[in-house]
Protein backbone atom coordinates (compact mmCIF):
# COMPACT_ATOMS: atom_id res chain seq x y z
CA UNK A 1 0.00 0.00 0.00
CA UNK A 2 3.13 2.42 0.44
CA UNK A 3 3.66 2.36 -2.98
CA UNK A 4 0.19 3.68 -3.71
CA UNK A 5 0.31 6.27 -1.17
CA UNK A 6 3.59 7.62 -2.13
CA UNK A 7 2.71 7.75 -5.79
CA UNK A 8 -0.67 9.83 -4.68
CA UNK A 9 -3.08 7.29 -5.39
CA UNK A 10 -4.31 6.85 -1.86
CA UNK A 11 -4.49 10.10 -0.19
CA UNK A 12 -4.25 10.61 3.32
CA UNK A 13 -6.05 12.45 5.72
CA UNK A 14 -3.76 15.12 8.09
CA UNK A 15 -6.05 14.22 11.44
CA UNK A 16 -5.89 10.70 10.39
CA UNK A 17 -1.59 9.89 9.85
CA UNK A 18 -1.91 11.99 13.45
CA UNK A 19 -3.66 9.76 15.01
CA UNK A 20 -2.10 6.56 13.80
CA UNK A 21 1.05 8.62 14.48
CA UNK A 22 0.18 8.97 18.08
CA UNK A 23 0.41 4.89 18.68
CA UNK A 24 3.43 3.14 19.41
CA UNK A 25 3.48 0.31 16.92
CA UNK A 26 4.24 -1.35 13.80
CA UNK A 27 1.34 0.71 12.13
CA UNK A 28 2.71 4.27 13.53
CA UNK A 29 5.74 3.05 12.47
CA UNK A 30 5.00 2.38 9.55
CA UNK A 31 3.06 5.41 8.25
CA UNK A 32 6.02 7.62 9.89
CA UNK A 33 8.00 6.10 7.14
CA UNK A 34 6.16 7.10 4.06
CA UNK A 35 6.77 9.82 1.75
CA UNK A 36 2.98 11.23 1.66
CA UNK A 37 2.74 12.59 -1.87
CA UNK A 38 -1.22 13.78 -1.15
CA UNK A 39 -1.69 14.86 2.61
CA UNK A 40 -5.54 16.50 2.90
CA UNK A 41 -5.45 19.42 5.52
CA UNK A 42 -8.27 19.73 7.52
CA UNK A 43 -7.96 23.44 7.31
CA UNK A 44 -8.12 24.26 4.31
CA UNK A 45 -11.18 26.76 4.15
CA UNK A 46 -13.40 24.43 2.02
CA UNK A 47 -13.39 21.76 3.82
CA UNK A 48 -14.14 23.87 7.25
CA UNK A 49 -17.18 25.22 5.64
CA UNK A 50 -18.17 21.64 4.47
CA UNK A 51 -17.72 20.53 8.22
CA UNK A 52 -20.01 23.14 9.40
CA UNK A 53 -22.70 22.24 6.89
CA UNK A 54 -22.46 18.48 8.14
CA UNK A 55 -22.76 19.62 12.17
CA UNK A 56 -25.28 21.60 10.90
CA UNK A 57 -26.84 18.91 8.87
CA UNK A 58 -26.46 16.56 12.59
CA UNK A 59 -27.98 19.07 14.79
CA UNK A 60 -31.40 19.54 12.44
CA UNK A 61 -31.70 16.30 11.49
CA UNK A 62 -34.43 14.53 13.60
CA UNK A 63 -32.50 11.28 13.16
CA UNK A 64 -29.84 12.02 15.40
CA UNK A 65 -30.03 13.31 19.12
CA UNK A 66 -27.33 16.26 20.55
CA UNK A 67 -25.10 13.49 22.18
CA UNK A 68 -24.31 12.56 18.13
CA UNK A 69 -23.66 16.42 17.77
CA UNK A 70 -21.43 16.46 20.62
CA UNK A 71 -19.40 13.59 19.82
CA UNK A 72 -18.52 14.79 16.18
CA UNK A 73 -18.15 18.10 17.79
CA UNK A 74 -14.69 16.87 19.28
CA UNK A 75 -12.04 18.35 18.20
CA UNK A 76 -10.05 14.66 17.32
CA UNK A 77 -13.08 13.22 15.75
CA UNK A 78 -12.30 13.05 11.98
CA UNK A 79 -15.29 11.56 10.83
CA UNK A 80 -16.94 14.46 10.05
CA UNK A 81 -13.75 16.44 9.05
CA UNK A 82 -13.07 13.55 6.64
CA UNK A 83 -16.50 13.39 5.10
CA UNK A 84 -15.88 17.56 4.67
CA UNK A 85 -13.06 16.78 2.52
CA UNK A 86 -14.46 13.74 0.72
CA UNK A 87 -17.42 16.47 -0.12
CA UNK A 88 -15.17 19.18 -1.11
CA UNK A 89 -13.15 17.19 -3.64
CA UNK A 90 -14.62 14.26 -4.75
CA UNK A 91 -12.52 11.77 -3.25
CA UNK A 92 -14.08 8.37 -2.01
CA UNK A 93 -14.11 7.36 1.71
CA UNK A 94 -12.70 3.64 2.89
CA UNK A 95 -14.33 2.19 5.57
CA UNK A 96 -15.54 -0.44 7.33
CA UNK A 97 -18.26 1.15 8.38
CA UNK A 98 -21.95 0.19 6.93
CA UNK A 99 -24.75 2.19 7.13
CA UNK A 100 -27.99 1.46 9.68
CA UNK A 101 -30.91 2.18 9.51
CA UNK A 102 -32.40 5.43 10.90
CA UNK A 103 -35.58 5.67 13.62
CA UNK A 104 -36.77 9.70 14.21
CA UNK A 105 -38.88 8.12 16.97
CA UNK A 106 -35.53 6.94 18.70
CA UNK A 107 -32.61 9.01 17.27
CA UNK A 108 -28.98 8.02 17.26
CA UNK A 109 -26.20 9.18 19.12
CA UNK A 110 -23.35 7.73 16.81
CA UNK A 111 -23.51 9.07 13.18
CA UNK A 112 -22.01 6.60 10.90
CA UNK A 113 -19.95 7.66 7.76
CA UNK A 114 -21.73 5.53 5.18
CA UNK A 115 -25.50 7.25 6.63
CA UNK A 116 -23.69 11.01 6.37
CA UNK A 117 -21.84 10.34 2.77
CA UNK A 118 -24.90 9.37 1.79
CA UNK A 119 -26.80 12.48 2.89
CA UNK A 120 -23.66 14.59 1.37
CA UNK A 121 -23.36 12.82 -1.87
CA UNK A 122 -19.79 11.10 -1.04
CA UNK A 123 -18.62 8.51 -2.28
CA UNK A 124 -17.56 5.35 0.24
CA UNK A 125 -16.16 1.53 -0.11
CA UNK A 126 -14.89 -0.53 1.59
CA UNK A 127 -10.93 -1.71 2.07
CA UNK A 128 -11.14 -4.62 -0.74
CA UNK A 129 -13.43 -2.75 -3.00
CA UNK A 130 -10.28 -0.34 -2.46
CA UNK A 131 -7.47 -2.76 -3.50
CA UNK A 132 -9.22 -4.54 -6.04
CA UNK A 133 -9.40 -0.89 -8.00
CA UNK A 134 -5.56 -0.62 -7.31
CA UNK A 135 -5.01 -4.20 -8.35
CA UNK A 136 -3.68 -4.48 -4.70
CA UNK A 137 -2.10 -7.91 -4.07
CA UNK A 138 -0.77 -9.61 -1.15
CA UNK A 139 2.84 -10.67 -0.84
Amino acid sequence: MKIYIENGSIIIFDMVKNEIEKGNDELSKWIKGISITDLIDHRDSKIIEKYSEILTYIQASKYYSSKALAEWSKSNIADPWLIAAASTYGYTIITFERPVSMDANNPSSHPKIPNICSEFKVKYNDLYYMMKQLSFKLG
